[in-house]
């Protein structure tokens, strides 16, 4: 019977009470796959409040009208286009999402949801409540997106889901980000679904 040694890619030195650890590529490429969603997340949220013209911010005609009434600090609905208009007529689900359409709740609802997982992902902290919340809010975009135009299973949204559940197993908030010191605090160390 062989046995097989695994090396870590980690390597931990230990002097004292310090512990340094050697960042891998991989935990590089996985901070830099949370900062990049957590950028989609909060620019999202910015656009929808200022109408900055990214996605947010046209009229009917085309025209940009910045910080104008399409935006939510002057009264606009980041959600009801979206739900009103874009769900296709044969989605399952389309009478559920449409009768959400121009709901106040759901609008601070889904804004304070791209905050949240925004900020959280930017800066490494929260990773479970993030991650559960992005991975949850691409899974309704995802249900509101069917039946799928380009591949019968796999979109956009359903990847989402997938990297936000990469994002929560692996130590994603601790590279280039303020987990490592998130996770030491007491209040996380107490109520571990802080993480």
């Amino acid at each position: 019977m062989a046995v097989i040694h695994r090396h870590h890619a980690t390597e931990h030195v230990t002097s004292g009470d310090v512990v340094a650890e050697n960042t891998t590529w991989f935990d590089r490429a996985l901070a830099a796959l949370r900062i990049a969603y957590g950028v989609t997340f909060l620019w999202a949220f910015l656009d929808k409040t200022f109408a900055l013209g990214f996605h947010t911010g046209y009229d009917q005609a085309g025209h940009l009208d910045r910080f104008g009434p399409a935006a939510w600090i002057n009264g606009g609905s980041p959600t009801e286009g979206f739900l009103s208009f874009a769900i296709p007529a044969d989605n399952p689900f389309h009478g559920f999402y449409t009768g959400l359409a121009g709901h106040a709740w759901v609008d601070w609802l889904f804004m304070a949801g791209l905050l949240g997982i925004g900020l959280t992902l930017l800066l490494g902290v929260g990773m479970r409540l993030g991650t559960a919340a992005g991975a949850l809010l691409y899974a309704f975009m995802y249900t509101a997106s069917l039946p799928l135009e380009n591949n019968p299973v796999v979109d956009d949204h359903l990847i989402g889901v997938i990297v936000m559940a990469v994002l929560a197993l692996g130590t994603a908030g601790a590279t280039w980000g303020l987990g490592r010191s998130w996770n030491k605090s007491t209040v996380v160390q107490e109520h571990p679904a802080l993480r």
